[in-house]
């Protein structure tokens, strides 16, 4: 252990880390590359539901996958389960769905938990929107929306 690790070291371990969660989400779900989503987006026919689950500012700030859906980490199974008042349409068990956020973390948790509510064709973006960015794949602004009415 570096000195830098004992500065951060809380004094207690976790019986799972976050990314253990992770790695242990990613054994059983779906993950596609950026050239195999693309390649899928591009075929003919109704394509995967793309659902960027990071936060809105991460949104606003960097911009999004073309045509994707929002829906935030820490509301995805409320906005996908049609027994909750915050229930999203375009959530249909039917639909295929390849989820993302930044670096792939969150949505492979996002992913198992789908998967677990009913919804069986959820695979996740492996390496997130980074990695769709460094493959220099299509992206599109987010504007800020002005929650105050005006």
């Amino acid at each position: 252990m570096t000195d830098e690790d004992e500065e951060s070291d809380p004094g207690f371990r976790l019986d799972r880390t976050a990314w253990g969660m992770v790695e242990t989400a990613d054994e059983t779900v779906e993950s596609v590359s950026v050239a195999d989503l693309r390649a899928e987006l591009a075929r003919d026919g109704p394509g995967p539901v793309l659902v960027d689950i990071r936060d809105i500012r991460e949104v606003w700030i960097e911009g999004s996958i073309p045509d994707a859906e929002h829906a935030p980490r820490g509301m995805i199974e409320f906005w996908a389960d049609p027994g909750t008042e915050y229930y999203k349409p375009f959530f249909d068990p039917g639909n295929r769905y390849v989820l993302y956020c930044n670096e792939g973390g969150r949505s492979a948790l996002a992913a198992r938990d789908l998967r677990a509510m009913g919804y069986h064709d959820v695979a996740h973006l492996d390496g997130g929107f980074t990695a769709w960015q460094a493959a220099d794949a299509p992206t599109v602004d987010v504007p800020q929306k002005d929650y105050k009415g005006r």
